[in-house]
């Protein structure tokens, strides 16, 4: 090979380490950089660009130059720099100017308090993102760009919608606050206990958008690492602990839940081997931090004895069914009678769960809801009747939009078929 050969190739290795190095800085330091510069100048469009340009430049003077000792703070510095001349060029007043300047030099050790001043920048980022002004939507999508650094296309993807009407959504909501008024801050007092529940509530649903058998896993992904930040800002909230439980209860199962092709496999047919057991350890600490009996916590209760049980026949069933009674006394729904009638079913009988069942659907909360049919034709294939439970699963595989969740329970029906 020649020299210049040589040359190329070492050049095109140092470019793709360097794009590897700085991908990686942005996704720790992005959120960071956002949040703080927010918090300086009020402006979130001047600060996600600041931070996007930040990255660029990294891009451009990390292959000649090598990678900083410390990214994240090389990073920081370029994006305070920009937002400055950006700043003094429009004429902002000087005290805008003056807060910018005297931010530590992001190439420096931080100070004692330093890093408890960029966390508590992230907390006020999320409740602002999470305020109750805006749709429960427009706050997932903004907690997914501003808190997580999850590109707009990507979101789109995600929430399947085209790029244009993700950026459009992302700016009314910008909007939103600056018109509203919202305030970039952590609320305290009786105002604290009244947002807390909406930010669990859009951590929730990223949750459960990644879990769902079609579902993204960024989504999931994402959500347990806001709920352990959340957890560290507020280690003294018991269903913020709760809600980290449960997300790395049900997190710990994902990578035995579908078999080599691909498909669903349910619970009793998972390898446990396979479980995160590092991940069960760590929720098992953060459930025992929650001390009072909110929804979250019974969820997580419930979650740790599937992911405490060292066989499916091993699973405390009586005390799931339990934990459902008490969910459902406080926090009653559809869903939440659903998931009783299976714990009642495997607790004390099939007869029990399809009783629970019936008294659910009375109410017609439950009415062209797929899953109802699919676990009732599991109550009835338990029961012995084979034939009618596969009839069932055809017809919950049927009105299913999960192309996985069809193909699972279309395996069901074959196996019950006669």
């Amino acid at each position: 090979m020649t020299r210049t050969g040589a040359a190329e190739r070492h050049g095109s290795a140092g470019t793709a380490a360097a794009a590897e190095a700085v991908a990686a800085a942005g996704a720790e330091a992005y959120p960071r950089i956002v949040a703080t510069l927010i918090r300086v100048t009020g402006d979130w469009a001047l600060a996600e660009d600041c931070a996007q340009e930040a990255l660029t430049v990294a891009l451009e003077r990390w292959p000649g130059d090598g990678v900083p000792t410390n990214p994240g703070g090389w990073l920081m510095t370029v994006a305070r720099n920009r937002a400055v001349d950006v700043l003094r060029r429009a004429a902002v007043e000087r005290r805008k100017l003056h807060d910018l300047a005297v931010l530590a030099p992001a190439d420096a050790e931080p100070g004692p308090g330093a890093g408890e001043d960029v966390v508590d920048d992230r907390l006020r980022l999320i409740f602002t993102c999470c305020h109750p002004a805006l749709g429960l939507d427009a706050r997932v999508a903004l907690t997914l760009r501003t808190v997580c650094g999850v590109p707009t296309a990507a979101i789109a993807r995600l929430l399947l919608v085209s790029e244009s009407t993700m950026t459009r959504r992302l700016t009314r909501a910008r909007t939103r606050i600056a018109q509203a008024g919202i305030p970039y801050r952590v609320p305290s007092g009786p105002a604290l206990a009244e947002r807390l529940p909406g930010v669990l509530a859009v951590l929730y649903l990223l949750f459960t958008r990644g879990y769902v058998a079609d579902g993204e896993p960024a989504f999931a992904d994402e959500a347990v690492r806001l709920a352990r930040l959340l957890d560290r800002l507020m280690p003294e909230q018991s269903e913020v602990a709760a809600l980290l439980a449960l997300f790395l209860f049900q997190h710990s199962r994902r990578d035995a839940r579908r078999d080599a092709a691909g498909d669903l496999l349910p619970l009793d047919r998972q390898d446990r081997r396979r479980w995160d057991h590092g991940a069960t350890a760590e929720g098992l600490g953060a459930l025992a931090r929650a001390t009072h009996d909110g929804p979250y916590a019974w969820q997580a209760r419930i979650a740790a004895c599937h992911a405490t049980a060292t066989s499916a026949e091993a699973t405390d069933w009586p005390a799931i069914a339990g934990a459902y009674d008490a969910l459902s006394a406080i926090r009653p729904s559809p869903v939440v009678e659903l998931n009783r009638a299976v714990a009642h079913g495997y607790a004390y009988g099939p007869a029990a769960g399809l009783a629970v069942l019936e008294a659910a659907r009375a109410g017609g909360g439950l009415d062209g809801y797929p899953h109802a049919v699919a676990v009732e034709a599991d109550l009835v294939a338990r029961q012995g009747d084979r034939p009618r439970a596969a009839t069932l699963f055809r017809q919950a595989a049927a009105a299913v939009h999960s192309a996985a969740e069809r193909r699972a329970l279309l395996s069901r029906a074959v196996e019950l078929a006669p």
